[in-house]
């Protein structure tokens, strides 16, 4: 119940935040003018996955939206919760106000990660369905061409929208993880924030490089692209697990490597 109870605490106070609220209303608004600049260009991002059918049917859109922001945004959003979710603490020296809440470190500590862990879930949702809506509503909803031609119906494609934003939750997770430690560790807000991005930029350009399988899997920013086998002629799910597998490995490692910071550090008042 004490975990309940911190979990909720951490809930109003991330919410009553302005940089919360304005990374929400982002991921809200931004997929809408992101589209209708889509709308009225003669030009399309042909460069981009399913790019070249933004013009043609509504359901590209999302996942246009879906490949840039994994790329060079989510880890940032993300972070601006998980990477200052500790350290925030530490900068306004409330951890023994916290502490003698009959509250101990494991408590608060949980407290802060469910929160961290939510907002992630949230940020992905908010921009899964709006980009989707977004698509739809200014676009059309004919149907999608897949990846390998195959013509899906606008309720499969509906489904496969959704499936493929879905499938980033765990890296999503991962992240979240990673910006924990970060705070944990560094103890300093921007680079708590900073640490996964620039992390998680360094991700990207490894893996446009030809290195070993093995490592270009173990990466987080890997199972962003896991959700590419769903747009197959004959679909194929193997990737998206391995990215699951993967990621609950980061989550795992990266939130016991932040505990066991916490709980060695000493704390004055604890």
């Amino acid at each position: 119940m004490r975990v309940l109870t911190a979990y909720r605490w951490e809930l109003e106070k991330l919410t009553a935040q302005v940089r919360v609220r304005a990374a929400a209303a982002a991921c809200v608004l931004a997929p809408f003018v992101f589209v209708a600049v889509l709308r009225i260009q003669d030009t399309v991002p042909s460069d981009t996955l399913f790019g070249r059918w933004v013009h043609v049917s509504g359901f590209a859109a999302p996942m246009v939206v879906l490949v840039f922001t994994t790329q060079w945004a989510l880890p940032l959003l993300i972070s601006l919760v998980a990477g200052d979710i500790l350290a925030a603490e530490d900068r306004y020296g409330t951890w023994p106000t916290l502490l003698t809440r009959s509250l101990t470190r494991g408590t608060v500590y949980a407290g802060k990660v469910l929160a961290a862990l939510t907002y992630a879930v949230v940020l992905v949702v908010l921009l899964g369905l709006a980009s989707l809506t977004a698509g739809v509503t200014v676009l059309g909803h004919d149907p999608l061409v897949g990846l390998s031609g195959t013509l899906f119906s606008p309720g499969t494609s509906a489904g496969l929208v959704l499936s493929a934003w879905a499938s980033v939750l765990p890296p999503a997770l991962g992240f979240a993880a990673l910006g924990v430690l970060f705070s944990a560790a560094t103890r300093n807000g921007p680079a708590g924030i900073l640490g996964p991005t620039v992390l998680g930029l360094l991700m990207q350009v490894y893996s446009f490089v030809d290195g070993p399988r093995a490592v270009r899997s173990a990466l987080l920013t890997t199972g962003f692209e896991a959700w590419h086998g769903l747009f197959a002629a004959h679909p194929y799910r193997g990737p998206m697990v391995t990215a699951a597998a993967v990621s609950a490995v980061w989550v795992a490692v990266c939130l016991a490597a932040g505990y066991l910071l916490l709980r060695r550090r000493e704390i004055t008042g604890d």
